[in-house]
């Protein structure tokens, strides 16, 4: 054992790791971030072991209380300095170290039957159950911003576009509930995870087990999962349930840059729908009028930097031999930061939604008569022209409008009846020209109409009251 830092290994070794290999192995940087979860680890292990007749009363006390002097001596170096200072390689060596100086020789105890494998995946394991409800929480407040601007502006109706290309009016409500929906699936996948998430490493050992007589259920129910891991084995060398994470992070993310796409494209002068706050829009250092949606931009970038995430991570595990394998080590750098960001992003979407103004005139402005040209369809199938035949009448109606450069609404009642007298009288005509008349057609389950609009917000409305914020 090195005389200037504690380790917990090394009897064997009569020389030090090189220091460019220190640089490459020692993980405290990254897993200070587990300290209070190692501590929970370690008091629930001394307090297995002396249940189970391993460790003396004497031993245990003075563990469990200076765990708890440790625990509080790290959360205050960082909040102070952001980092710890200790020679250590990993905040497992760290926490052994100082309660050494705290608890005397009953320290040396602590570590009885378990190895740092079986350790470092419960610490990560409750790290991520203690963190996921943020994420849930992040996720709930986007739907909810979504669900009251929907309530709120359900009579704006605007263009509602395929290939970016104009299609068919949609209210202004029915856009943002797209978006709450692919959240709300969200929602449901992230806790989908949690039952293989919630299962108990801690007693694997380095792989085959523990060598003592221990009861590993009481021992996860102390710990609060649900569950143990059901093989020494796979419990030391899995990270299925990172993969699983990294990739539901991943999709979050496409679903977050989609509608930071959307909402780019609509604060466009060109369409000038929505307009972002100030705390959410940026200026340029040359050009004085500029005001750029940084925010949306840098959550829309950042569904690329949480796809590679998850891909970096497979590539780590993908051909590892069993079981642990120090490649391993770079989940918690890849996890910490897939986290950090995709919550960020979440957060930021959420208020630059809240904060953003929305114009009911620029969204009607962006409406035009061609964009009916479905509703003149569904008015022949209505008089019982098969919907084929109505849509190439309709195509050549678009084609004469345009050879006498005039748009639907303004193409002569004569030229219609020419084309096909299926259009009905000219009074009956007009009223197909109505963008509240359009959205009013789509009265089935998940259409656009006001009724159906209303339809999804009652769906939402007593799930969001379930899904109350928790933090």
């Amino acid at each position: 054992m090195s005389e200037d830092r504690y380790q917990l290994w090394g009897g064997c070794f009569e020389e030090e790791p090189s220091a460019v290999l220190r640089r490459l192995n020692d993980s405290l940087p990254i897993d200070s971030r587990l300290f209070r979860e190692d501590i929970r680890g370690s008091k629930a292990w001394a307090q297995e072991l002396h249940e189970s007749g391993h460790l003396n009363y004497d031993d245990f006390h003075a563990i469990h209380q200076g765990l708890d002097i440790v625990e509080k001596e790290i959360a205050v170096e960082l909040a102070n300095n952001g980092r710890l200072t200790d020679a250590e390689e990993d905040i497992h060596s760290v926490v052994e170290s100082r309660l050494l100086k705290h608890a005397g020789e009953a320290a040396l105890k602590m570590h009885t039957a378990r190895s740092r494998n079986d350790q470092s995946a419960t610490d990560t394991r409750l790290w991520m159950l203690a963190t996921f409800s943020k994420l849930q929480d992040a996720l709930v407040e986007i739907i909810k911003v979504l669900f009251t601007r929907s309530e709120k502006e359900i009579n704006i109706i605007g263009p509602g576009y395929t290939h970016l290309q104009r299609a068919q009016p949609i209210r202004w409500s029915h856009f943002l509930l797209s978006h709450a929906w692919a959240f709300r699936d969200d929602v449901t996948r992230l806790k989908e995870q949690l039952s293989r998430l919630s299962r108990c490493p801690l007693g694997s050992g380095a792989l085959a087990g523990c060598a003592l007589q221990i009861d590993r259920i009481r021992l996860a129910h102390n710990l609060g999962f649900k569950d143990i891991t059901p093989n020494s084995m796979f419990a030391v060398s899995s990270r299925d349930h990172i993969v699983e994470y990294l990739n539901w992070a991943s999709l979050c993310g496409l679903h977050l840059s989609r509608l930071a796409e959307d909402l780019i494209i609509y604060s466009s002068q060109e369409f000038g729908i929505v307009r972002f706050s100030d705390q959410f829009s940026t200026g340029s250092s040359l050009i004085p009028q500029k005001r750029n949606p940084d925010g949306m931009e840098l959550v829309r970038g950042s569904a690329g930097l949480l796809l590679g995430e998850a891909c970096a991570f497979s590539c780590v595990v993908k051909g590892l031999p069993s079981t642990y394998n120090k490649d391993l080590q770079s989940d918690k750098e890849i996890l910490f930061r897939s986290y950090d960001r995709l919550l960020d992003c979440l957060r930021v979407t959420s208020e630059a939604i809240k904060t953003m103004d929305v114009s009911k005139e620029k969204a009607l402005s962006c409406l035009e008569p061609g964009m009916l040209a479905t509703d003149l369809a569904h008015t022949l199938v209505r008089r019982g022209v098969p919907f084929r035949k109505a849509h190439h009448i309709v195509g050549q109606v678009l084609r004469r409008a345009s050879t006498i450069n005039v748009d639907l609404k303004d193409l002569p009642y004569n030229e219609y009846m020419e084309i096909c007298p299926g259009f009905g009288s000219e009074e009956e005509l007009k009223q197909i020209f109505s963008w509240y008349a359009s959205v009013e057609q789509y009265d089935a389950i998940g259409g656009t109409s006001l009724k159906a609009v209303k339809h999804q917000l009652d769906i939402l409305r007593p799930w969001l009251a379930e899904h109350e914020i928790s933090c």
